[in-house]
C-alpha cells in the first residue's frame, strides 16, 4: 500500500496545504461545509476515450474515474489501498488471487457489476485486435500471450493472424461475485494495481457496442454521463441514482473542454470555471498572488520528460542520447519558464516513493565538454539536418522545449525546430505510432502507488506506454525478478537495478519533478486533491446558498 511506502504525506488541506487531511477553502466549522449539491464546473482538454479499456491519458481518467468504479480506491490521505466494489483481495501464493464482490451494485443501465462484468472487461482490454490501451495491464494473467498475435512483416501489407484465444486463461468465475485470477508468476504488487482504470468494469451493452459506448458511457460509478460527449466543447455528468455507494458531492459536474490551458485560464478568471486543476507555467506567480488561499499546492509526483526515438536511427546509439541531456541545464530552465517551482529529476520514480534515488542518471547534469565527446564518439550529427522537438499544442511546453532546443544549440551546434501543432490526442495516436522524427515531451504520474509504476509501462519491452520503443532484456528480466518478490519491500532491489539500466540507456531524458498549482473559485467549500488520481472532483464540496 502507497501510504505505507511514501518517503513523505503528500495529501494535504487546500487551505493549511502541509496537513494531513483533505480539505479545502471554507470554514470547516460552517453550516455549509461538506454539505452536497450544486454543479462544478471543471478545466478540461478533449479526452482520447471515456472506456476503462481505452482511456490511459490524463483527460480521459479524470471523466472515467467518476463514471466509473473499481475493485479497489486509493485513500485521498495516505494514498493507502482500499476495498471499494471487492470485499476481499486474497492470495497465499501471490500467484493465485480470489476476488469477492459487495452485492448490490449495477451499471447505469441495469445490468448488475459481477464477476463476469470484470472478466469480459479485462478480456476485452486485452484481446489484441481490440487494439486498447489499457490492454498491456493484463500482461502478468495467465494466457496473455494466446489473446494477443504478432504482425508477420512488421508494417508490411501482410495481416496479423488472429490470435489462439479470445479470452484469458487466468480469469475464472467461481460464481456471480467470485472470480481468480492466475498470474503467470507471482507479483506481490496485484492489489495495489487493480485500481487503475483500466482494470474497472464494463457492461455487456458496452462491449458489444465500444463505440457506442464511448460516446456515451454505461458507468457503474457515482456519476453518469449527462447526454453524450459534445468534442471539444465539453462532458457534463450527473449523480447516478443506480449507485449505492456514498454519493459525490456535486450534484452534477461539468467538464468544459479548452483547446489550451491559457484560454482555460481566462475562463477561470472570469468566473466560468470553479476549478483548474493546471496552470499556465507563465501565470503561475500571478495565480499566487491573486488568489492565495484558494490555490493548492503541493509537491507532486508526475514526472515530465524528453523521450527518445530509439526507433529512428539517428537515436539508436546510447551516446546521441546522453549527450543530448548533457546539453541541457534543468535548473535553469526551471527557473526561467516555471519560477523555480519544479525539482530537477536525475533518477525515473518519483522521490515520494520508497526506492526512488537521485543521482542514477549520471548524465543529467550538464557537462558540455562530455557531451561533445559522445558526440563525436558517436559519429556526430549529420551536417544540416535539423533537431525535431515535439510537444503537443496549447500546454505551454514550447516555451520550455525551446529552451532545450536552445540549450543544445549552443552546446553542440545543433540546429533545431518546434513541432507543437498536435491536439493531444492526436500527438497520443502518434506517439502510439512510433511516428516522431525527434525527441518528444511526455509526462508520467503514478497509475498505483508501487514503484514499479514508473518502470515497466514506460520501459518494458512492447509496454503499452513504452512510446520510445526502447527493448532491454536484462530489464525486462529485472522487472520479473522484482515482480516475483515476496513483498513489495522485497522487490525494490530487483526494480531499482532496472532504473540503473535506464540511467545508462537515457530511453527518454529525465527533465523534472512537478509542483502541483491548481486553483479553485469562491464557490469551493472543500477542495480535495487525491495524490494518486489527482483533484476529486466528486468529493469537492460547494458553497450553499
Amino acid at each position: 500500500m502507497r501510504g505505507k511506502f511514501l518517503k513523505v504525506a503528500v495529501a494535504a488541506t487546500a487551505t493549511a496545504m502541509l496537513a494531513t487531511a483533505c480539505g479545502g477553502g471554507g470554514d470547516d466549522d460552517s453550516e455549509s461545509a461538506g454539505e452536497a449539491g450544486g454543479t462544478l464546473r471543471v478545466y478540461a482538454s478533449e479526452p482520447a476515450f471515456l472506456t476503462p479499456s481505452g482511456g490511459d491519458d490524463e483527460p480521459s481518467l479524470y471523466v472515467i474515474r467518476q463514471l466509473y468504479r473499481g475493485l479497489v480506491k486509493y485513500n485521498a490521505e495516505t494514498s493507502a489501498v482500499e476495498m471499494d466494489l471487492a470485499e476481499s483481495v486474497e492470495s497465499t501464493d501471490q500467484k493465485l488471487w480470489t476476488i469477492k464482490l459487495k452485492s448490490g451494485y449495477v451499471f447505469d443501465n441495469g445490468e448488475p457489476v459481477n464477476a463476469d462484468a470484470f472478466i469480459r472487461s479485462w478480456n476485452y482490454a486485452a484481446y489484441a485486435p481490440n487494439a486498447q490501451n489499457n490492454g498491456y495491464f493484463m500482461k502478468r494473467i495467465a494466457g496473455i500471450k494466446d489473446v494477443q498475435s504478432e504482425d508477420p512483416d512488421g508494417d508490411g501489407p501482410q495481416t496479423a493472424p488472429e490470435p489462439k484465444a479470445k479470452e484469458l486463461s487466468g480469469l475464472k468465475k467461481v460464481d456471480d461475485l467470485t472470480f481468480t485470477v492466475e498470474l503467470d508468476s507471482a507479483f506481490s504488487g496485484f492489489p495495489t494495481t487493480i485500481g487503475y482504470p483500466g482494470f474497472f468494469p464494463m457492461a455487456q451493452a458496452c462491449v458489444d457496442d465500444i463505440a457506442a459506448c464511448n460516446e456515451k458511457p454505461i458507468g457503474n460509478g457515482p456519476y453518469k454521463i449527462d447526454g453524450s460527449w459534445q468534442h471539444n466543447v465539453g462532458i457534463n455528468v450527473v449523480r447516478s441514482d443506480s449507485w449505492k455507494g456514498e454519493a459525490g458531492k456535486p450534484d452534477r459536474i461539468e467538464y468544459r473542454i479548452f483547446a489550451d490551458v491559457d484560454a482555460g485560464y481566462s475562463a477561470f478568471q472570469a468566473g466560468e470555471l470553479d476549478v483548474m486543476y493546471t496552470l499556465p507555467p507563465a501565470r503561475y506567480k500571478e495565480a499566487k498572488a491573486q488568489y492565495g488561499d484558494r490555490m493548492y499546492e503541493q509537491p507532486g509526483d508526475s514526472f515530465t520528460y524528453v523521450g527518445m526515438p530509439v526507433y529512428d536511427p539517428a537515436f539508436e546509439d546510447k551516446r546521441i542520447r546522453q549527450a543530448l541531456s548533457l546539453s541541457i541545464d534543468r535548473q535553469s530552465i526551471i527557473d526561467a519558464v516555471f519560477d523555480g517551482r519544479f525539482t530537477p529529476a536525475s533518477g525515473f520514480v518519483a522521490p515520494t516513493f520508497e526506492g526512488a534515488r537521485e543521482g542514477v542518471c549520471k548524465y543529467c547534469t550538464k557537462d558540455v565538454e562530455k557531451a561533445k565527446q559522445l558526440l563525436a564518439e558517436a559519429g556526430g550529427w549529420p551536417a544540416g539536418k535539423k533537431l525535431t522537438l515535439w510537444a503537443n499544442a496549447g500546454a505551454g511546453h514550447d516555451l520550455w522545449l525551446q529552451a532545450v532546443g536552445d540549450q543544445i544549440k549552443e552546446a553542440l551546434g545543433i540546429d533545431y525546430e518546434l513541432k507543437v501543432n498536435l491536439q493531444f490526442p492526436e500527438y497520443l495516436d502518434t506517439a502510439d505510432k512510433k511516428k516522431f522524427t525527434g525527441p518528444f515531451r511526455l509526462g508520467w504520474g503514478p497509475d498505483y502507488p508501487f514503484m514499479e509504476t514508473y518502470l515497466y509501462p514506460l520501459y518494458g519491452t512492447g509496454a503499452g506506454s513504452n512510446n520510445s520503443g526502447y527493448t532491454n532484456p536484462e530489464f525486462d528480466a529485472l522487472m520479473k525478478e522484482g515482480d516475483a518478490a515476496e513483498s513489495i519491500q522485497a522487490a525494490i532491489p530487483s526494480y531499482q537495478k532496472g532504473e540503473d539500466f535506464l540511467g545508462e540507456d537515457l530511453p527518454v531524458i529525465p527533465m523534472w519533478w512537478s509542483k502541483v498549482g491548481a486553483v479553485y473559485s469562491e464557490n469551493v467549500d472543500q477542495f480535495v486533491w487525491n495524490a494518486v488520481s489527482d483533484a476529486d472532483y466528486g468529493s469537492i464540496s460547494l458553497k450553499q446558498n
